[in-house]
C-alpha cells in the first residue's frame, strides 16, 4: 500500500528554519550587546584612570611650580647678597684709590710740571696745572698713558700760554693746562697686581701740594 504525505512539510521546514534564524539572530544581537557593554565599561575604566593620572599630574605640577617660585625667590636673594658683597668688596678695595692716585702723580710728573688742583668725579680725575713748556705737558701725557698701572686714557682738555712775572724785569712764559685722566679700579688685574708695591711706597709718599702759578714759575 502506498502512503502519501499530504501535510505541508515544506512550509513546516521553512518555519523551522525561520525560527532558527531569528533565534540565532537574537543570540548574536545579545552577544553583540554584551561585547559593546564590555568595551564601553573598559573605556570608562580607562577614562577614569586617565582622569586620576591627570589629577595627580596637576597636583604635582602645582607643587613643582610652588617650589620653582621658592627657588626663584632664593636666587633673587642670592643675587642681591652677591651684589651687596661686590659693593662692599669694591668699597674695601677702592678706599685706597686716592693714595694710589697721589702716588702715581708723584711718580709720573716730569720736571717742570706742577699740579695746581685736581678734582675726582667717579673714575675720572681733572688735573689743572702749569708747565714750563708744551713739551713738558706732552711728556706728562705719555707717562700717564704708558707708564701708570692706575691711570689710563689721559685727555688734554685745554692748554694756554701765559706769562708769569717773577719781578718787574723778569717774566717767564709758561703753559697752563687742564687734562682728564681715568682712574682704574682695584678689580682691574693689572692695577691689582701693582697695588701692594704702590701701597708700600705710598706710606713714604710726599703730598702733592697745590702750588700757585707764580711760585711754580719761580722754581723753573
Amino acid at each position: 500500500m502506498i502512503l502519501v504525505n499530504l501535510l505541508p512539510h515544506r512550509e513546516a521546514a521553512r518555519k523551522r528554519r525561520r525560527e532558527v534564524f531569528f533565534a540565532t539572530l537574537g543570540i548574536a544581537a545579545l552577544i553583540g550587546l554584551l561585547i559593546c557593554a564590555g568595551v564601553y565599561s573598559w573605556y570608562l575604566a580607562q577614562i577614569e584612570s586617565q582622569r586620576g593620572k591627570n589629577t595627580f599630574l596637576k597636583t604635582e605640577i602645582a607643587r613643582l611650580e610652588s617650589q620653582i617660585k621658592d627657588i626663584a625667590t632664593l636666587q633673587a636673594e642670592i643675587a642681591a647678597l652677591r651684589a651687596r658683597q661686590n659693593a662692599v668688596e669694591d668699597l674695601q678695595g677702592n678706599r685706597n684709590l686716592p693714595v694710589y692716585l697721589l702716588s702715581e702723580l708723584v711718580r709720573q710728573l716730569p720736571d717742570g710740571v706742577y699740579i695746581n688742583s685736581m678734582k675726582q668725579d667717579n673714575q675720572t680725575v681733572l688735573l689743572t696745572g702749569v708747565a714750563q713748556s708744551n713739551e713738558r705737558v706732552s711728556e706728562l701725557l705719555r707717562n700717564l698713558s704708558n707708564n701708570s698701572p692706575w691711570l689710563t686714557k689721559p685727555e688734554l682738555v685745554e692748554i694756554t700760554a701765559s706769562t708769569v712775572a717773577l719781578s718787574q724785569r723778569d717774566q717767564r712764559r709758561v703753559s697752563n693746562f687742564s687734562m682728564r685722566v681715568g682712574l682704574k679700579r682695584v678689580s682691574d688685574p693689572k692695577a691689582a697686581s701693582s697695588a701692594p708695591a704702590n701701597s708700600a711706597s705710598a706710606t713714604a709718599m710726599p703730598a702733592v701740594a697745590a702750588k700757585p702759578a707764580a711760585s711754580a714759575a719761580a722754581k723753573m
